[in-house]
């Protein structure tokens, strides 16, 4: 069964259908790139997809096991985000807070995640410093750290790499590969389409004028890759 499944799922934002009709899946293991034109409906689809808005027809399903607090989220960092007064160690764990519910402390077992991803992306060193004293590629892999504190199944990755240079946007995108890799299902909302061709298994292209679902491949091969052409600059 798919994790997630949404069948003629219509969405609007201030009062406008952005989205109408669309059906994908993802299934796990799979690396999901959504790109776009602006105004195409990403962001909207991404609130939906957190269930922090409704559709106004058709439906969204979560399916083998998957709950809807346990899809790890990265967000598009923000000013105030990126000066947020905690230590990197603090940040990371509050990935468990769902997990922890109204519990006042963090269990041993959540400490031990908040350790381990700390140790997988490989900022440990930085646990007690301050969080908006690290740089912008650092910020991104305690954020990432935090959201894979939250799942082992399914990240939602928000334009991951905006604004940083070429070589820390590649380190991270090779870190997210093998998070991938390791079993988690990734969907990333981008507008690099030569990463989008890289790394994705599946491709959702919102445009104006309909919406493509398929592999890499049915992409490449579809009208919709016409997308490469001229959109992509767009998006």
């Amino acid at each position: 069964m798919a994790l997630i499944k949404t069948d003629d799922l219509s969405l609007s934002y201030e009062n406008m259908t952005v989205i109408k009709n669309m059906s994908f899946e993802v299934n796990s293991g799979d690396y999901l790139c959504i790109v776009g034109e602006n105004g195409s409906g990403k962001s909207t689809l991404v609130k939906s997809l957190l269930s922090l808005k409704k559709p106004v027809g058709g439906s969204i399903t979560f399916g083998d096991g998957l709950r809807r607090r346990e899809i790890g989220y990265l967000p598009q960092q923000t000013s105030a985000q990126k000066d947020f007064p905690a230590s990197v160690g603090e940040v990371v764990i509050s990935g468990c807070l769902n997990a922890r519910g109204i519990r006042p402390f963090y269990s041993a077992k959540e400490k031990k995640i908040a350790a381990e991803n700390m140790e997988r992306l490989g900022i440990s060193e930085f646990k007690r410093r301050s969080y908006r004293e690290l740089s912008g590629g650092q910020q991104q892999r305690v954020l990432l750290a935090r959201a894979l504190c939250a799942t082992h199944k399914l990240l939602l990755l928000d334009e991951p790499v905006s604004g940083l240079d070429p070589i820390v946007t590649t380190e991270l995108y090779e870190l997210i590969s093998d998070i991938n890799k390791s079993g988690v299902t990734i969907i990333m909302v981008t507008h690099d389409m030569d990463a989008a061709l890289k790394y994705a298994s599946h491709i959702l292209c919102l445009r104006s004028d309909g919406w493509f679902f398929g592999t890499l491949d049915e992409f490449l091969k579809s009208g919709a890759s016409d997308f490469l052409k001229g959109g992509a600059e767009n998006a």
